[in-house]
């Protein structure tokens, strides 16, 4: 029985390794065919060339902090892949109480919104990694940070931080409040659902996943939490849109 049990869990070992191989292999080459097409640099200079490009140091610190506490808590530490979090990923499909972000990392995003990656499959997945690995080691973190928030979906048709900061709020990005900015970084999660002319009280839920996140990693006390979420949103959307807004907001009670 001992010898069999051993015999199985070698086998197990190399159908994996086997596995491992053949769709690394895959993913290898659909990362060659698309960079091939078009470079990562080639795409990453085209975001960064845009008239609305807001740079890393001109970017909130509050802004950066919601981001990563609530995308990627572990995006400092690791190298564009985050294998504990897709093992929780994993897990979390049998166990729904280990899910709290998404599985993929603040890289990973940015290579799938790089390249308009949206379908549902294995091999778009895999070959995000492939290109998430690349921009770890061509570019910064600040540099990677500030690519995902100018690219990244903010719903209401807001791409990037600069038409979402503008849009909802009437300021540019170096001007948002905690309050705003903490609002805004749950947002990308899942912009239909969060938008703000239409869902703005899951928005606001969103934002207190986000306030609870941030000080979980110590960016904000636990007892600010919720003053900071208690703040009237409606001093902050502009004049304009408050009428595009107001069947839904005025209907919020903090």
């Amino acid at each position: 029985m001992k010898k069999f049990l051993i015999r199985l869990i070698v086998f197990l070992l190399i159908l994996l390794l086997g596995l491992a191989g053949f769709l690394g292999v895959r993913g290898y080459s659909g990362y060659r065919e698309i960079t091939s097409q078009t470079p990562v640099e080639t795409v990453v200079e085209q975001v960064q060339s845009s008239p609305t490009f807001v740079p890393y140091e001109d970017l909130p610190s509050d802004l950066i902090r919601a981001t990563v506490s609530i995308e990627d808590r572990r995006f400092y530490e690791h190298g564009g892949i985050d294998y504990i979090g897709l093992a929780r990923g994993t897990l979390s499909q049998v166990i729904p109480q280990l899910a709290q972000s998404g599985g993929s990392t603040i890289t990973q995003q940015v290579a799938k919104n790089l390249y308009g990656m949206f379908e549902q499959t294995l091999d778009r997945k895999l070959v995000e990694m492939f290109i998430a690995k690349e921009l770890e080691s061509k570019y910064t973190k600040n540099q990677i940070l500030a690519l995902y928030v100018n690219i990244i979906n903010y719903g209401d048709y807001h791409f990037g931080i600069y038409e979402a900061s503008t849009g909802y709020f009437g300021v540019e990005p170096q001007y948002l409040t905690l309050a705003q900015a903490s609002l805004l970084a749950g947002l990308p999660q899942s912009p239909g659902n969060y938008q703000l002319s239409d869902h703005f009280q899951q928005a606001k839920a969103r934002q207190h996943q986000v306030l609870e996140a941030m000080a979980e990693c110590s960016y904000i006390n636990e007892s600010d939490i919720e003053t900071i979420y208690a703040q009237d949103a409606l001093i902050f959307v502009r004049p304009k849109l408050y009428h595009r807004y107001f069947k839904d907001i005025s209907n919020y009670t903090p």
